[in-house]
């Protein structure tokens, strides 16, 4: 999502009032080590001077936590390696210059087609990539993120979504199926789950709604199970972030159901930047951890924040 699709007293009034909230949470952000919750682990500010760093919407990392790549909003795409300390915290994080994502014809992707927004690395290494954007949501594929991409099949629905609200969630599964739903779609009810497998979109599954937070990133764990990151705005205060995860249900026909819902973690507003997206991944300690990565939506007062939480142990019956 991007803060700035409006009228243009809008976007004045929108760009006024997150200035303001970052400079209240910059101002309490020193006392805010307490407030995190039980199972947070650390955040790292990833700071660059190439003028195309800013604004990444997904990342996915890689088994050890070691490398990673990353997507922003604008069509780029990089990747990079994580350094850590013992404790298995960020020490240094260091990337390849940002580059531009490539339309079927090898030109890089701009206009409403160039909004990027949720990634999924299958096993064999194929990439897919989903957009939001006036009557652009869709999913592509590549080969190599260096190399032309093509869209999936376009579903009718897709062409419906809001345009600042639509593809932002993006995940594949271990049989290589990939899920994805809007960020706010029209009407009311639960979120409908879009799932692609054997060249076909089915939307058979759906996830709860909450007023109070949009699912902006996805990513299923080493577990099996489907991590939702949820955003939640407000205002001055800035932005507050949840992640739920899901066991799925399979069967001869694929997932049928979404169950034993968890929250893995709730935080209160202004307690991190903008997360939108989230990678899902064990570390050496056998934990579940959960790496996430902030929109600064190219805004000096925000920050590329990338922040590591464990999922939490379910409780024993």
């Amino acid at each position: 999502m991007r803060l700035a699709r409006k009228p243009r007293h809008a976007n004045l009034w929108s760009r006024r009032t997150l200035i303001g909230g970052m400079a209240i949470m910059l101002a309490l952000e020193g006392s805010a080590a307490s407030l995190f919750p039980a199972n947070f682990i650390g955040s790292y500010v990833w700071r660059s001077d190439d003028p195309k760093h800013g604004g990444f919407s997904a990342i996915e990392l890689s088994h050890d936590g070691a490398q990673f790549t990353a997507i922003s909003d604008r069509a780029g795409w990089t990747t990079g390696q994580i350094t850590r300390d013992a404790a298995g915290l960020i020490t240094a994080i260091n990337a390849a210059p940002v580059a531009s994502l490539l339309d079927t014809g090898g030109q890089p992707l701009g206009g409403l087609r160039a909004d990027s927004q949720g990634l999924a690395i299958a096993a064999n290494g194929q990439i897919f990539i989903s957009f939001e954007g006036k009557g652009a949501a869709r999913v592509m594929a590549f080969e190599s993120l260096s190399k032309p991409g093509r869209d999936l099949p376009i579903p009718r629905e897709f062409t419906t979504f809001r345009t600042n609200a639509a593809l932002e969630a993006l995940a594949i599964d271990l049989a290589g199926a990939l899920y994805t739903l809007a960020e706010s779609p029209r009407g009311s009810g639960p979120h409908a789950v879009f799932r692609y497998a054997n060249g076909t979109w089915a939307q058979t599954l759906t996830l709860p709604r909450n007023k109070n937070f949009d699912p902006v990133g996805a990513d299923f764990g080493p577990d099996g199970r489907l991590y939702l990151l949820e955003r939640g705005f407000h205002g001055v205060l800035g932005f507050s972030s949840r992640v739920r995860s899901f066991a799925v249900t399979p069967s001869a026909l694929g997932a049928t159901a979404f169950t034993d819902a968890r929250t893995e973690l709730e935080t209160t507003p202004g307690m991190h930047d903008n997360l939108e997206g989230i990678s899902v991944w064990r570390d050496g300690a056998g934990d579940i951890r959960l790496t996430m990565i902030a929109d600064d939506n190219f805004l000096w007062l925000q920050r590329t924040e990338v922040v590591e939480y464990r999922a939490r142990q379910p409780t024993p019956r």
